[in-house]
């Protein structure tokens, strides 16, 4: 039976071709569109966020630079010029060297003709950590006998090490306090340092937490209130004398370690010395014995008895 419908032109089908084609593109385009709105959207959001973050960064240094800005002698100064140690406010336990001796008399106190050992750290230092892991106990005892003084120089010359911090300085400058007005915490507070140590490269323990390690080995609260106390002072910007504010015995860190740089030729931390002869240097055949235990206390009581 033929059928009634129209029959589809040749003409029809073409136009029905292109309009489906048409279709099809335009459906296409709106797809790219949409795709390259998400696209646009997506960049635009992960700027967005990567300018939160560095904001963030940057608040956070500049908090850090104001917050800290002010505990180095010379602050952020690049061109300060150390001061020389007659020239600072030392701590009373200090000798004119920069080293605060322990002997059996005491802290600050060195016995007439005693041997004397010599030890140069910096807190931030990590193989001064691991000297005193191995020797603390051994110096405990050296500092006890009659005929030895255990000498330690503070330095800070790792303040590079903290992110803007200054945690060398902070650390150094509340032992310093210590050793000042609460000396006979000043051997455990090191060890207490050494044990809570920061990783280098990363901003330090905050003053909150130096301050909870002293209370930890028994420093009273009446002492760690001073850790954050600041004076004020000129400084010596290449030619140029500047006025500076700054944590109470950063002066004299500054000033102890320009003179361990010049008497050493160079800072290596830890230098160990026994009556004033450098044991242990770098290169040398004997170098780093004494991060074997017993070998330094060995040695020292060796120098004493030779002393007859």
């Amino acid at each position: 039976m033929p059928s009634n419908e129209p029959r589809v032109t040749k003409a029809q089908r073409r136009d029905d071709a292109r309009a489906k084609a048409l279709q099809m593109r335009q459906e296409q385009q709106r797809k790219e569109r949409r795709n390259r709105m998400l696209a646009i959207g997506g960049l635009v959001l992960a700027v967005v966020v990567l300018i939160g973050v560095v904001a963030t960064v940057l608040i956070n240094n500049k908090a850090a630079k104001d917050a800290y800005g002010k505990v180095a002698y010379g602050g952020t100064d690049t061109k300060v010029t150390a001061p020389t140690l007659d020239s600072v406010t030392k701590p009373k336990a200090a000798d004119a060297n920069g080293g605060i001796p322990v002997s059996k008399a005491g802290v600050g106190k060195a016995g007439a003709n005693d041997t004397t050992l010599t030890i140069y750290f910096d807190l931030q230092c990590p193989a001064c950590q691991q000297f005193d892991s191995v020797n603390s106990a051994d110096l405990d005892t050296l500092a006890k006998e009659d005929g030895v003084t255990v000498v330690f120089q503070p330095l800070n010359f790792l303040d590079r090490s903290s992110l803007g911090t200054y945690y060398s300085t902070r650390a150094a400058n509340a032992l310093m306090i210590v050793a000042d007005q609460d000396p006979t915490h000043f051997m455990p507070l090191i060890t207490a340092f050494y044990k809570g140590q920061p990783a280098e490269n990363t901003p330090g323990l905050t003053d909150a937490k130096i301050a909870d390690i002293a209370k930890s080995v028994g420093v009273p609260d009446s002492v760690t209130a001073h850790f954050t106390d600041t004076v004020s002072g000129t400084y010596k910007s290449g030619d140029t004398t500047k006025n500076g504010t700054w944590r109470t015995y950063a002066p004299f860190l500054a000033a102890a370690t320009q003179h361990a740089d010049d008497a050493l030729g160079g800072i290596s931390t830890p230098a160990v010395f026994i009556d004033g002869k450098q044991v242990g240097k770098q290169g040398d055949q004997d170098a780093g014995f004494y991060f074997t235990p017993g070998q330094l206390l060995g040695r020292v009581n060796a120098a004493k008895a030779a002393k007859g």
